[in-house]
């Protein structure tokens, strides 16, 4: 199956998140600049329950787009039969945008480690992930985006740099890129490299979507908590991808230290004013 074409764009989103359930079911409001929610599909892959029907209340009135956390695409064995069982009922059940995950690993012998950990950068690496993909996007029928994780860390036996890994993983598998921006960013100060370098590297027929989020600076390092507002340097760098990728659907996370809903779509309302200066600046160009 051929993924190359992107999907529609729908615009601005921010993460579901359930201490904004009721508020968010209750309807669309006009004024909250909120296009789309994306979920975290591992919080719905049950049975039944309330979870999923107040998803099912939510995607009435608005498109939602799933984001994994546990594909673990970069082990040698890939996501169990199981997992993509779940994650294919689901699919159905809420027929999303898109469906994404995280290139890394997160478990190994069938157990989740609950993190997202970073790949070495080898050939041997990207041939596993493009294996792993491919089965994916055959099973699940449909291109998979996948997300650039932050780091802390390298591998003394790394051949590619990191744009150049999510570069040849998305065109040998024929998927997509979630562009983490802030991700880009934290890893950038953590391991001094030039970020727009990494976004010159990325085909834009391949970026998909983009994560915003905050993250907590530190005694030599900066991390990524997504507990925090977006920070000056990512909406700098945020800028410069829209210049690079043009009007990709854009979606801001919070995790931890969530404000109120109204908060978050005053945040949204900031990336979707930035995205037209910056584009029609473009335009005018």
């Amino acid at each position: 199956m051929s993924t190359s074409t992107l999907l529609p764009s729908p615009g601005f989103g921010l993460g579901l998140r359930p201490g904004h359930y009721h508020e968010i079911s209750a309807g669309p409001r006009a004024d909250s600049g909120v296009d789309w929610f994306e979920i975290l599909s591992e919080n719905y892959l049950v049975p039944g329950g309330k979870p999923l029907a107040m998803l099912e209340r939510i995607r009435r009135d608005y498109p939602l787009a799933m984001h994994g956390v546990s594909m673990s695409i970069g082990t040698p064995d890939g996501p169990s039969d199981a997992y993509l069982r779940e994650l294919k009922a689901l699919i159905e059940r809420v027929q999303p945008l898109w469906v994404s995950d995280h290139l890394c690993w997160t478990g190994v012998h069938g157990k989740n480690l609950h993190d997202l950990y970073p790949l070495p950068y080898t050939e041997e690496a990207v041939a596993t992930v493009v294996r792993n993909v491919r089965r994916v996007q055959d099973y699940l029928e449909r291109p998979l985006l996948l997300e650039n994780v932050s780091s802390y860390l390298s591998f003394a036996d790394d051949s590619f740099t990191e744009w150049d890994f999510v570069a040849a993983v998305a065109e040998e598998s024929d998927s997509l890129i979630l562009l983490d921006v802030n991700n880009v960013y934290v890893s950038s100060v953590n391991h001094g490299f030039d970020p727009n370098t990494y976004l010159r590297a990325l085909p834009p027929r391949r970026v998909q979507q983009i994560h915003l989020a905050g993250h907590s600076v530190q005694a030599g390092c900066i991390i990524d908590t997504h507990d925090q507002p977006v920070a000056d340097p990512v909406w700098a760098l945020y800028a410069d991808a829209l210049r690079r990728f043009g009007p990709v659907a854009t979606m801001i996370e919070r995790d931890d230290n969530i404000p109120p809903l109204a908060e978050l779509a005053a945040e949204l309302r900031g990336a979707r004013q930035l995205a037209a200066r910056v584009l029609g600046e473009a335009v005018a160009a």
